[in-house]
């Protein structure tokens, strides 16, 4: 797991190309806990495991799956890609929760320069566009972001100063892609409503207050049923009073 922290920002020295894979060396000096062998690193928001390193550089591979719905199969040697550690437990949890599974790619739609911070419009895909609300968390080449805006194609995102000097996001033009990954508790919400999923939405038991009171989400003086009891009805709801307005 990681935080959407950019620990840096590495520079690619080589790319070996492989069968069905590509192996990149990474100059970028993490610390000898993080290049461990077996150990994981975020790559631009991908998690992939250390196979080898120096004192200066670290070596990762790619294989197919991820090079086709990554942005990594678009490296050369050159090629700046932000660097996060896995999250180890105790650490301080500053941005949310990463898995480093990308979802999808987001497009730059727009740039707009505010003062000394900068607006960014990107376009996802329409399957993706659910998981992601106003004031939301995405992950956008392995930086966590707060969501501004929302609309029918995309999401928009204000960079801080500190964000444009610490990350490659600022560099990014129009129309180029970037990984994405949605919130994952977003994903788990969907899951359990049955979002899309017709059939999963039907077999869900209804969401009452009883039922939340019985989860804890309702304490008792939100919920004036009797959840430890036998009986699972619902609460009566007071009677309205009768006038003209509800007759």
């Amino acid at each position: 797991m990681f935080t959407g922290l950019v620990r840096g920002v590495g520079t690619v020295e080589r790319v070996i190309p492989g069968a069905q894979r590509r192996t990149f060396v990474i100059a970028y000096a993490l610390s000898e806990g993080d290049r461990s062998l077996g150990a994981s690193v975020a790559i631009s928001g991908v998690c992939l495991t250390v196979v080898a390193s120096t004192a200066r550089d670290f070596t990762v591979e790619a294989a197919f799956e991820t090079l086709a719905v990554t942005t990594l199969g678009e490296l050369r040697t050159g090629s700046r890609v932000h660097l996060e550690p896995a999250l180890r437990l105790g650490d301080a949890l500053g941005g949310h929760l990463v898995s480093g599974h990308v979802d999808g790619l987001a497009r730059v739609r727009s740039r707009v320069v505010r003062g000394d911070a900068l607006e960014v419009w990107f376009d996802v895909p329409a399957e993706l566009a659910r998981f992601i609300a106003v004031k939301g968390s995405v992950c956008v080449d392995g930086v966590s972001l707060t969501v501004n805006e929302v609309d029918a194609r995309g999401f928009a995102v204000g960079l801080i100063p500190h964000t444009l000097a610490v990350t490659t996001l600022g560099e990014r033009k129009v129309g180029d892609a970037l990984n994405l990954e949605v919130d994952l508790m977003a994903r788990y919400v969907a899951r359990l409503l049955g979002a899309g999923d017709e059939p999963a939405r039907a077999a869900a038991p209804p969401l009452t207050r009883e039922a939340l009171a019985r989860a804890g989400y309702l304490g008792a003086a939100d919920y004036h049923g009797t959840p430890d009891s036998g009986d699972r009805s619902e609460a009566p709801c007071p009677e309205a009073p009768v006038s003209e307005d509800n007759q």
